[in-house]
């Protein structure tokens, strides 16, 4: 199923936490917010938002949902590769 969605080769293939890391980057600035505008949104920390976008953390989807809500989108849209 998930090599369906992440059609591609396999070096090139990125992981389910790469992709709701990059999404979540993406969305962010196409807002025009800032990781604090976010990390306020959504009760979490600046640090954190950022070792999100840099896939140094994976997110619970308790977050992934407050982080898609703060972006005001469907939080599948974090998941879309």
């Amino acid at each position: 199923m998930i090599d369906v969605l992440l059609r591609g080769s396999a070096r090139n293939r990125m992981s389910l936490n790469e992709i709701v890391c990059r999404n979540l980057r993406v969305l962010r600035r196409r807002r025009e917010f800032t990781q604090a505008k976010l990390a306020k949104r959504a009760k979490v920390s600046i640090s954190y938002v950022s070792m999100i976008e840099r896939a140094e953390r994976s997110p619970p989807l308790e977050t992934v949902e407050r982080l898609a809500k703060a972006l005001a989108v469907d939080p599948l849209s974090l998941f879309r590769g």
